[in-house]
């Protein structure tokens, strides 16, 4: 009995002990090549979280990273993985964020792979979601957090010190943080005089080291398993098109799938809150996402970019205005954010191309806050002037 019932924990030992010592470079050679196009529209969490994916897609001047969250996951035709694959435009969309990633995920991932971003061009989705007045919050952090990425930041000793301090002191309210006794001590050192927390910092630095390494270990099997492919919609109609007659072609695709309700959303969506509308009506009165410690966490991202010498287009999104009327979220509320947004990317010098001036284009959006079949067009004609380093000019196409 004790022999049947050890045999089984000594091999699971064994095998653990096995993947532990195998070198990385061994690893590394496993995971195929073509894992890294098999990712850029997986939407996949462990790439996310990890560094070797996105260290060789960024490796290679055929990706163009597209940063943002939830939005990214809505692959219609339109969808830039797509519409670029279709009609081809020398280069393929890295897709990197989903529901809840915010300006601090995304730094910490951006602050992981600083050395790779010189001159590097990526696009950033902004969503005005991410700035309610009271910021992130543990439901949105907790899940998109990387352990991996904390750690790594805990030894960059390239980034600027004083944005560095910065961000330790904000991530230092999350409970990834404050309950990994390695990473709360190491950060806690980084911001205070304290002799006896820099002094247990230096103790623990060599625990903490190995502990990143068993991460990247992690990461790298992680990468050899891969993910799960996403369903795509790869239509040959949107080819040799116009920008204006897409933007036809979009806006009566969205005609047919949003029939049932007045504020253009996707029948699909609105089936799902159809008998909670009337409920909110003027339930977003006095709302607004003019202020909010989002900011202080963008201009992290922003300060990071800068540095590390990126050349980003954001993507400024509107939110469904008809929708947002119906609840009572006022139009200052929105445009207080719109503005201030808009101004806080100019002052760094970075380009934005700003689409809120759709709020009420039909089509634009696909259901309250995502991007929609039309918007896809304008943010498509955007990303494509933006990589040919062409003049971006979002009102080209004609309002339909």
């Amino acid at each position: 009995m004790k022999k049947a019932l050890f045999s089984p924990i000594i091999l699971a030992f064994l095998v653990l002990v096995i993947l532990v010592v195998i070198p990385n470079r061994w690893i590394e050679k496993m995971i195929p090549k073509s894992r890294i196009s098999q990712a850029a529209t997986e939407l996949n969490p462990f790439m996310f979280q990890g560094k070797y994916v996105q260290n060789k897609m960024l490796e290679d001047d055929h990706y163009l990273p597209i940063y943002g969250s939830s939005e990214l996951a809505r692959l219609d035709r339109y969808h830039p993985s797509n519409y670029f694959q279709v009609t081809g435009a020398g280069f393929t969309p890295f897709l990197i964020g989903r529901g809840g990633t915010v300006s601090l995920t995304h730094f910490l991932n951006f602050s992981e792979h600083m050395d790779q971003l010189k001159g590097k061009k990526i696009v950033f989705v902004l969503s005005p979601q991410w700035f309610q007045p009271k910021g992130t919050d543990e439901s949105h952090f907790v899940p998109n957090y990387s352990s991996l990425q904390g750690y790594d930041l805990a030894f960059n000793k390239k980034i600027d010190p004083i944005v560095k301090k910065k961000a330790i002191k904000r991530l230092l309210k999350f409970s990834p943080i404050q309950n990994d006794p390695f990473l709360s001590i190491m950060y806690k050192a980084e911001i205070t005089d304290n002799p006896w927390t820099k002094r247990a910092s230096t103790l623990i630095r060599p625990f903490a080291f190995t502990y990143r390494e068993l991460l990247i270990k992690k990461d790298l099997y992680y990468s050899l398993a891969g993910g799960i492919s996403r369903k795509r919609d790869l239509s040959p109609k949107v080819k040799n098109k116009s920008w204006d007659e897409l933007a036809v072609q979009a806006t009566r695709f969205g005609e047919r799938r949003s029939t049932n309700n007045q504020f253009y959303v996707i029948n699909s969506q609105y089936n799902k809150i159809r008998k909670l509308v009337p409920s909110l009506r003027d339930n977003k009165i006095g709302a607004s996402y003019g202020e909010s410690p989002e900011y202080q966490d963008f201009q992290l991202v922003l300060d990071l970019l800068k540095q590390s010498g990126a050349e980003p287009l954001f993507i400024s999104v509107p939110v469904n205005g008809k929708w947002y009327d119906y609840t009572g979220f006022s139009k200052e509320g929105r445009t207080a954010y719109y503005d201030r947004i808009k101004k806080q990317i100019e002052s760094e010098g970075f380009q934005i191309a700003d689409f809120s001036n759709h709020e009420y284009d039909p089509y634009f959006m696909k259901d309250t806050i995502h991007i929609g079949w039309k918007g896809w067009v304008y943010i498509d004609k955007a990303i494509k002037d933006f990589y040919h380093g062409n003049k971006i000019n979002v009102d080209v196409v004609q309002a339909m």
